[in-house]
């Protein structure tokens, strides 16, 4: 195992807990490069840069997939994640409101519903 892959699962359970490691698991046997790469590049190297604090990468992740809109698994997860360092529900909210300005009411009231599924399974 590489330096950066080490890191990158560090990183990984740190952030994202088990819902990290299942997204990966899943992609063993159907294409271990890209979970490696998944391991390796975000949070191997990205998460691991200084100038951002966990919890400002995860402010900015969350209002990017909301803005997606059709990223709803990878939201969820990260919304677990935001949660993890940190973000409390308040917090979380207002990002995902910020973003009907930007990214539109469709996005940001799919965000908030995938939220609503996180919010209800850490009661």
């Amino acid at each position: 195992m590489t330096e950066r892959m080490e890191r990158g699962l560090e990183k990984l359970r740190k952030i994202d807990g088990e819902a990290g490691e299942r997204v990966i698991e899943s992609l063993a046997d159907v294409s271990p490069d890209l979970a490696r790469y998944t391991i390796e590049y975000p949070f191997g190297d990205i998460y691991e840069r200084p100038g951002l604090s966990l919890r400002d990468r995860e402010i900015a992740t969350i209002a990017a997939l909301t803005a997606m809109g059709n990223a709803t698994p990878q939201l969820k997860v990260h919304i677990q994640a935001g949660l993890n360092v940190g973000l409390t529900e308040e917090e979380i909210k207002e990002v995902i409101i910020q973003m009907s300005v930007y990214a539109g009411f469709p996005s940001a009231l799919n965000g908030m519903q995938a939220a609503k599924e996180v919010f209800a399974t850490t009661e």
